[in-house]
């Protein structure tokens, strides 16, 4: 999401922006680790660090608190260094705080949904103060962007893991049709804040552009897979683009009607066979 003008750090010298590169090289991590630790957005950080976009206040709070220096020193006071050079950054709790408060709401959301959850709901499960959560996310729309983001990122992690490990596109497509199928507690949390998001992007300008940039990111996953599944002969020419559409629909539907509460809905084994037949309809070559 977009913050508004007012948000953002004033950064004209540049001083800001190379002391967030200080702290990055003290941690040692990559950019991408470095913005997930502080629940970001990569692309942000990256045209944050070019000097296209200007941090907001809330991600130099995050970035203060990851690298474990002082935020005055970061807005640019030359009173508070960071640290001194011959000590090491203070050790970063597993995750950090802002991944538990992020962890935390997805977790409520999934029980509750974004609505029915409350900051203080969110501190009492991270064990600190509605102040504290508000420290680093001060409002709802970006705990909510931070929890989809976290979501994606998990789930970005998950396919990449096992498409390295197939040994075709077959096993590939099966391998991202049994992440989407909602069998585990964490996939059916993952689809339960999907479905707060879609509520949330048929209202949101903002929340929208985010769930546009997750689905072009997906289609064009499962439409790379066919297209080098057509390359090795694993399946039958179609239209890569088109089939990924009708494929990532069918997913959508389906894993609505698995977490529905009915005792005679589709259940996660009845999606995940109509999944496998509509790839052996659509695309297994004939004969």
């Amino acid at each position: 999401m977009d913050d508004a003008p007012g948000d953002r750090v004033t950064d004209d010298t540049g001083d800001v922006t190379d002391r967030v590169r200080q702290v990055i090289s003290r941690l040692g991590c990559s950019h991408r680790e470095f913005a997930r630790r502080i629940v970001m957005d990569p692309s942000k950080l990256s045209r944050s660090l070019g000097g296209t976009r200007r941090f907001t206040l809330a991600e130099i709070v995050r970035i203060a608190d990851i690298g474990a220096v002082d935020t005055g020193w970061l807005l640019g006071a030359p009173a508070r260094p960071a640290a001194s050079p011959d000590r090491e950054p203070a050790a970063v709790p597993e995750g950090g705080r802002p991944l538990q408060i992020v962890r935390e709401t997805v977790r409520l959301i999934a029980v509750h949904g974004f609505h029915g959850v409350r900051v203080a709901d969110i501190a009492a499960a991270c064990g600190t103060s509605p102040a504290a959560v508000h420290y680093h996310f001060p409002g709802r729309d970006e705990l909510l962007e931070a929890a989809v983001r976290w979501c994606m990122d998990e789930d970005t992690e998950r396919r990449a893991a096992g498409l390295a490990e197939a040994p075709d596109a077959g096993a590939e497509l099966r391998h991202l049709i049994a992440l989407q199928t909602p069998r585990t507690e964490q996939q059916r949390r993952q689809w339960l804040v999907w479905l707060d998001l879609w509520a949330q992007a048929a209202r949101s300008t903002a929340v929208g552009r985010l769930h546009e940039h997750y689905y072009r990111q997906w289609r064009s996953t499962v439409a790379d897979v066919v297209r080098r599944g057509i390359d090795q002969g694993v399946f039958r020419a179609v239209d890569p683009e088109f089939t990924a559409l009708r494929l990532t629909a069918l997913i959508d539907g389906l894993a609505t009607q698995v977490l529905a509460t009915a005792p005679d809905s589709t259940g996660p084994d009845t999606m995940h066979a109509a999944l496998l037949a509509f790839v052996e309809s659509e695309l297994t070559p004939a004969g």
